[in-house]
């Protein structure tokens, strides 16, 4: 019986199970409450019956002394007994009325008995065989003579019933209004934990495993005080932050689609050049002996672009998994020599390009991958020549601002359109999808370059409009 309450308790909800504690906890006041109460109520009572028999045994003591015998006014059903206590045994005097006794005389007469052996006044309550309780009092009227007087306590009795009676329906009303009321409040404090479950529950009902999944879903419930306020922020900051996550995870998916799709595309068209070439070289090599080495030629070529291509793949994942595999070999390089170096290479590659490098810092001494901040340099300036026209302007500067080392490369070709200029740093990217692969790249010098930026805890920004675009690379001192 006991396990099955248990369990039906343990399955109610939590606001009716705090209703039901709060019920029993104002139950235990309630009873100890009424307790007191009914406690001091009969004290209380009994002790004004008590007073009341000993100022009614003065006047009756008074008369007894004068007169020998009991008289004046009398309660109803009060009780009068005079005991002559002198001989050591309590004699019962004849009363002058015989309703003055009952008839059960032996508790009067054993309290009597009582008072002859003290000098104290006596009270003692006592039943009373076919009338009831009685509160007893025994005095000395004189020496051998004790008056004992009787009033019942029927009263006091009638009264304390009366007050239990009330007590038992105000706080069983009080209880019940308790309750229902708690019950209901307690409900409304609680309602945004029913919005918290009904938004965890629509949540469990959305498909996650998709790309696209995504958490609209929030508890907008308020109410409930501080605690409930807490967990409720605590829960939608929870749900936001995952909604990011899924976020992230789609759009992480998605690049990672189109790259596969771009990688797969870039490699086929070299692949398919290398067969080409590799059919060609085979039937030269039988039937045009003079054709052989020009087709051997273009099959290198074809394979060295490949290569390249994988090298930048390859290099684009160590940097993606950097904390395993670091790609970069720190020391100790002079920024402005790099540069340089860089601009000597542009002038030999394309002499048909005005190439301008701004005075700046004699020497500007950074730890930093030389090799990889060269490569970064060659492809921003690389791009510049094969994006503009033919004599276009380009400019170099290495200027330190603060804590930082920052280069431009900028050039006063037409420009990007504002539509591809968040997307110019994404792998296999090109902003005239027209261009030929021969002229326009492959797509991953920009995003191997922002990647190496970042991998030396710095960054690479784009700024252009018609006449100027500016790549703006800054590195830390």
């Amino acid at each position: 019986m006991i396990g099955r309450l248990r369990r039906a308790y343990r399955g109610m909800r939590l606001g009716t199970r705090l209703a039901l504690g709060l019920g029993a906890l104002a139950l235990v006041v309630f009873a100890v409450v009424g307790t007191a109460l009914t406690t001091y109520m009969r004290d209380y009572l009994s002790a004004q019956l008590d007073d009341q028999l000993g100022l009614a045994q003065v006047a009756q003591s008074k008369s007894i002394a004068e007169n020998g015998t009991l008289q004046g006014k009398k309660y109803y059903r009060w009780y009068y007994a005079v005991y002559d206590v002198s001989g050591g045994t309590a004699v019962l005097r004849k009363p002058e009325d015989s309703g003055d006794l009952p008839t059960d005389i032996a508790p009067l007469t054993s309290l009597a008995r009582a008072q002859a052996a003290t000098e104290n006044e006596m009270l003692r309550t006592a039943h009373i065989t076919g009338e009831g309780e009685y509160r007893l009092r025994a005095c000395e009227v004189e020496p051998g003579v004790v008056l004992v007087s009787g009033a019942p306590t029927d009263d006091i009795d009638d009264t304390v019933r009366r007050l239990i009676t009330v007590q038992v329906v105000a706080f069983g009303l009080a209880l019940l209004a308790l309750v229902v009321f708690g019950r209901r409040m307690l409900r409304r404090g609680l309602n945004p934990l029913s919005d918290m479950t009904h938004t965890a529950h629509g949540i469990a009902s959305h498909d996650l495993t998709e790309s696209a999944a995504r958490l609209p879903l929030r508890a907008d419930e308020r109410g409930g005080g501080p605690e409930v306020e807490e967990l409720r922020t605590a829960f939608n900051t929870m749900l936001e932050h995952i909604d990011s996550s899924l976020a992230v995870r789609a759009e992480a998916e998605q690049r990672l689609r189109r790259f596969v799709a771009d990688a797969s595309h870039e490699l086929r068209t070299p692949l398919m050049s290398v067969r080409g070439y590799a059919d060609l070289f085979q039937y030269a090599a039988a039937n045009a002996p003079e054709e052989r080495d020009k087709h051997l030629a273009r099959l290198r070529a074809e394979a060295a672009r490949m290569g390249v291509l994988l090298d930048d793949l390859l290099l684009l994942a160590r940097l993606d998994a950097a904390e395993v595999d670091a790609p970069l070999r720190l020391q100790d390089a002079d920024l402005v020599e790099l540069a340089g170096e860089a601009a000597a290479a542009f002038r030999a590659s394309h002499p048909d390009r005005p190439l301008t490098v701004t005075p700046g810092p004699a020497a500007l001494k950074l730890r930093v991958d030389p090799h990889r901040v060269r490569q970064v340099l060659d492809n921003l300036l690389t791009n510049a020549a094969v994006h503009t026209p033919a004599g276009t302007p380009v400019s170099l500067t290495v200027t330190q601002e603060g804590t930082s080392a920052v280069v431009r490369v900028e050039d006063a070709g037409p420009g990007i359109p504002p539509a591809d200029r968040e997307r110019v740093f994404d792998r296999f990217y090109r902003v005239d999808k027209a261009r030929s692969r021969d002229r326009g790249g492959s797509g991953l010098g920009l995003a191997v370059a922002s990647s190496l930026i970042g991998a030396h805890g710095g960054t690479i920004e784009l700024s252009s409009e018609p006449g100027a675009t500016v790549f703006t690379v800054t590195l830390p001192l």
